[in-house]
């Protein structure tokens, strides 16, 4: 039964809220522990180290996540991983000769199933929430839930800067756990309990068996965030850092504005990509189809500049602040037309756990560009890392073009 419009809004806005207050704390915390133990002298591969677990156990958590989605109910998943995202944050609050990169890589990976579980019960909970055959408003929708969570998640890392310099990596972490809290109980008793439950329990053996067209979005969508992870997750901070000589609210705030402005362009998104006229679902998905792939052919250019701009020897700092701006902006557009693509192409019936699949494959990208970010940067240095980030767009937008042709798609 489709949900009436005040109630399907209201529980929009509860759902978007839940993944703002959980985004904050989730960048804020990503900062911290890499400007954290940079400053203890650990080097940029030990730092990636510490998110390997985060990133891992995102895959598998990604994948079950979409089952167990559709078994109990997307508001309970999504409790679910705030209160485990407090229990991440409460295992950072041991004593200082326990904060060992194998304590932190345990904390870190309960952090990144809670991620992905509120990441992927939130994306899925937008299919049921938007009415059906509107294909305008779910692009919409998804882009401002994506672009808002993206923009707070750049305000997360300019706060975890700004805590760390100010009350300390301690306190900082109270601050956290205490202001989840109290979101996670509001959640608790608001949140719709039968939100993308099924009637009956669902097929386990339907987490693999995919369509052709959403298997190939997800290979996309592998590379594509494995070539922003692969240069912005460790290496970017660590060479600014290193390099430059930035102090920690210096890379903290560049870093934040950075992601506070691709979350910008995110919202943006279906202004600058959406064609008048379209009158059915198949043609908005192969126009769509069709953009991802122009817009992936220009990112794969742009690391090329920066990488030749640093080995010139030009300003550096000027290099990465445009390079990283017009990066951001192309980048910003591609991941909001995939977000849409993915809701767009999924069943109602089948979202949660099509969305986990899709996620997965995004989980298994930022695994591949965070290892390959930190390891790549101490080999061969921070140019390898740009030039490795082109190869990777380059081999997404060759899936996706394979995309850009009707497909069929059951609502």
């Amino acid at each position: 039964m489709q949900p009436s419009s005040s109630n399907s809004l209201a529980q929009y806005a509860l759902v978007t809220g839940n993944y703002w207050a959980f985004t904050l704390t989730d960048g804020a915390l990503r900062m911290l522990v890499v400007l954290h133990f940079y400053s203890l002298g650990y080097d940029a591969f030990s730092i990636a180290l510490m998110f390997l677990f985060y990133e891992l156990f995102g895959v598998v958590t990604n994948l079950l996540g979409g089952y167990f989605g559709a078994w109990v109910g997307l508001n309970r998943i999504m409790n679910i991983g705030l209160g485990l995202q407090i229990v991440a944050l409460c295992m950072l609050l041991v004593s200082p000769h326990m904060l060992t990169v194998a304590w932190v890589m345990a904390a870190q990976a309960l952090s990144g199933i809670a991620k992905d579980l509120n990441k992927m019960s939130a994306k899925s909970a937008v299919k049921l929430l938007v009415p059906s055959n509107q294909s305008t408003s779910l692009y919409r929708a998804v882009a401002l839930l994506t672009g808002s969570k993206n923009t707070l998640k750049g305000v997360g890392f300019f706060m975890g800067g700004a805590l760390l310099g100010s009350v300390g990596f301690t306190s900082s972490i109270l601050i956290m756990v205490a202001s989840l809290s109290i979101v996670w109980l509001f959640s608790l008793v608001l949140l719709k309990t039968d939100l993308g439950r099924h009637k009956h329990k669902p097929n386990i053996a339907l987490l693999l068996s995919k369509s052709v067209a959403i298997n190939r979005l997800s290979g996309a969508r592998l590379c594509l965030f494995a070539a922003r992870d692969v240069w912005f997750v460790v290496a970017l901070p660590v060479y600014l850092a290193q390099q430059l000589s930035w102090e920690h609210w210096q890379v903290s705030s560049f870093l934040a504005m950075w992601v506070i402005g691709y979350g910008l362009v995110q919202i943006m998104a279906p202004v600058l990509t959406q064609k008048p006229h379209q009158k059915t679902l198949t043609h908005t998905l192969i126009l769509a189809h069709k953009s991802a792939f122009k817009w992936q052919s220009m990112l794969s250019v742009i690391p090329v500049f920066i990488a030749y701009g640093l080995y010139m020897q030009w300003q550096a700092s000027v290099v990465l602040i445009l390079g990283l701006g017009v990066f951001g902006i192309v980048f910003a557009v591609n991941s909001s037309l995939h977000s849409y693509l993915i809701l767009a192409m999924s069943t109602k019936d089948k979202v949660a756990m099509d969305v986990g699949f899709y996620y997965m494959a995004n989980a298994c990208g930022r695994l591949l560009g965070t290892v390959l970010s930190g390891f790549v940067f101490l080999q061969f240095g921070f140019i390898a890392c740009l030039l490795l980030s082109t190869l990777l767009v380059v081999f997404a937008a060759f899936i996706t073009y394979g995309l850009a042709k009707p497909v069929p798609i059951n609502s």
